[in-house]
């Protein structure tokens, strides 16, 4: 075995060798890359409620970077039991790439914004991230996502911008936090891209255990800056703080990964990452059940809405590089 060269076998591989028969077995895959996607969303819905009330008693930055160091250790246990050898060096770019999507950019945005922005504006915020994520595979990815994808796409972010603009009292009701927010959809969209992608070469659960790996040395040390600047008295933390830090660390940042990423990489990705446009639904109703944030008839309206272009949009085709190719050659 080469020095550089991975020790985790390619899921691409024997996908694209099966040439021409790989276009009718798209149709049979993409049932399961939902399926995976919607337990990585419905693990994901409850980040939002979790870390606002998490925020309430930690450091936002230690929730950022805390919540990363734990998943972290996490991510090293279970490379070391499974004896996982480190991916061939010309990936490293690409896992810090999806280490600045999302641990850190993501959440770092996110825990700052939620200190004064309710969990579910921030969940309607982030129903933009499909879109974005759609987009994103577009330009590394080589999806062509057909018109009626798009449209059904951007109707579902123009429904998000327009509840965020009325909610906020107009465009003069914008604020830091919304910023922060769409910070975080870009961050995140670029991670969730380049992870699926990366998860076809080296594995769906390898690609989030490397990126906290990477990561690990820089969320250690803001950790510790957040300790020493906001010493953290153990005991007077609450228990539902600490159970939604854990949640954060070990669900959020680490296990939900697992089924998102597998369903990113069985793909195609533009269509899966539509899926995300139910966790603004499902966050809401944690968070009107968790935290008795009210449900306002325009934030059931704004859900309404981009349930219904996620279900269009998962229904249009989208058409790969691989597809096209194998289409080409019949």
């Amino acid at each position: 075995m080469k020095h550089d060269s991975s020790a985790t076998p390619s899921v691409t591989a024997p996908l694209s060798s099966q040439g021409a028969g790989a276009v009718s077995g798209s149709r049979s895959r993409v049932p399961a890359g939902l399926l995976w996607g919607f337990v990585g969303v419905l693990a994901f819905s409850f980040t939002l409620p979790f870390t606002r009330v998490a925020v309430t008693e930690f450091d936002p930055l230690l929730v950022g970077a805390g919540r990363a160091v734990v998943a972290a250790s996490l991510a090293v246990a279970v490379l070391a039991v499974t004896r996982t050898r480190p991916p061939a060096r010309r990936l490293w770019p690409r896992i810090f790439v999806v280490a600045a999507g999302v641990v850190l950019g993501f959440p770092f945005l996110t825990s700052f914004a939620l200190q004064t922005s309710p969990a579910s504006h921030g969940a309607v915020v982030i129903g933009l991230l499909p879109a974005a994520t759609a987009a994103v595979a577009v330009l590394r990815g080589r999806e062509r996502p057909s018109r009626l994808f798009w449209v059904a796409s951007l109707a579902g972010a123009a429904a998000v911008v327009t509840f965020t603009v009325l909610s906020g009292g107009g465009f003069g009701g914008l604020h830091l936090s919304d910023l922060l927010l769409l910070g975080a959809v870009v961050a995140a969209a670029t991670g969730y891209a380049e992870g699926g992608l990366l998860a076809r070469e080296i594995g769906s659960w390898q690609v989030i255990c490397w990126a906290l790996v990477a990561a690990s040395p820089v969320m250690i040390v803001l950790s510790g800056v957040s300790l020493v600047t906001h010493p953290l008295d153990v005991a007077a933390v609450s228990p539902a703080a600490w159970l939604s830090f854990a949640y954060v660390a070990a669900i959020s940042m680490f296990l939900g990964f697992f089924a998102w990423y597998r369903g990113l990489a069985i793909g195609p990705i533009a269509t899966v990452s539509q899926m995300q446009l139910l966790q603004p639904v499902l966050t809401l109703v944690w968070a009107a059940l968790l935290l008795a944030e009210p449900l306002t008839p325009l934030t059931l309206l704004g859900a309404l809405a981009v349930i219904a272009c996620a279900a269009l949009a998962v229904r249009a085709r989208v058409k790969t590089a691989e597809t096209s190719l194998s289409a080409r050659k019949t």
